[in-house]
């Protein structure tokens, strides 16, 4: 039997998963694969240190099991993650970690800058979300604004039920679709409720379709 690749099986495992954990294995000091979702992606590379701060950290210096949220302040985004530690011959190997995407931390609006001041709006609301400009601009029905997080950290901040990213320049609140048409080979265009239509790219078509049924 042919020597099957580490990579090869670690891709297999990482379809067992569902699309919104990514998957990192390292050695005692450096990753060795790493798999991002569609939801969460921590930008690591094959070669980068664990850094300390990190589950991964603390599961190999600690050698146990690790589960616990990270702040933005490690890779520039909150996460929830699970690391654990794997022995050969009860030698410390390296560690796996499920990443998965942050939950709302309670607040329940997105509160966005306007010519006049701010605005919060309830997350049920807000229509869609789009980056251009170098920032982000919050749509609803009735008024839009700014705000000063990414899309990414939106993507871990607003409910993962409702909101779905679509578009590397967008994420749509599903209760907010109101006709999906096929634009081209794979992609898709949304006819908002406000009227407003929204590029599905590529990338995202078949994560999309999957999530709502079609």
């Amino acid at each position: 039997m042919e020597r099957i690749s580490v990579v090869s099986i670690l891709d297999v495992i990482g379809e067992l998963f569902s699309d919104e954990v990514s998957i990192a294995v390292s050695n005692t000091k450096e990753y060795i694969y790493y798999r991002p979702s569609k939801r969460i992606d921590l930008k690591i590379r094959p070669g980068d240190l664990v850094r300390k701060g990190t589950i991964a950290y603390k599961a190999l210096h600690t050698k146990q099991k690790v589960s616990e949220f990270i702040n933005r302040d490690v890779f520039g985004v909150p996460y929830h993650g699970m690391a654990v530690p794997f022995f050969w011959e009860g030698k410390l190997e390296g560690c796996v970690t499920a990443i998965f995407p942050a939950l709302t931390d309670g607040k329940s609006v997105v509160t966005v800058k306007t010519e006049d001041g701010w605005v919060p709006i309830p997350f049920s609301k807000v229509a869609y979300l789009e980056a251009k400009d170098k920032k982000t601009y919050v749509y609803t029905e009735g008024c839009s604004g700014t705000h000063k997080y990414s899309l990414q950290e939106f993507e871990y901040l607003l409910p993962k039920d409702y909101f779905i990213r679509c578009h590397r320049a967008f994420i749509v609140n599903v209760n907010h679709i109101k006709e999906i048409y096929p634009d081209a080979h794979s992609t898709f265009l949304l006819l908002m409720n406000n009227g407003d239509k929204i590029p599905v790219s590529q990338s995202y078509s078949s994560y999309f379709r999957k999530l709502l049924g079609f």
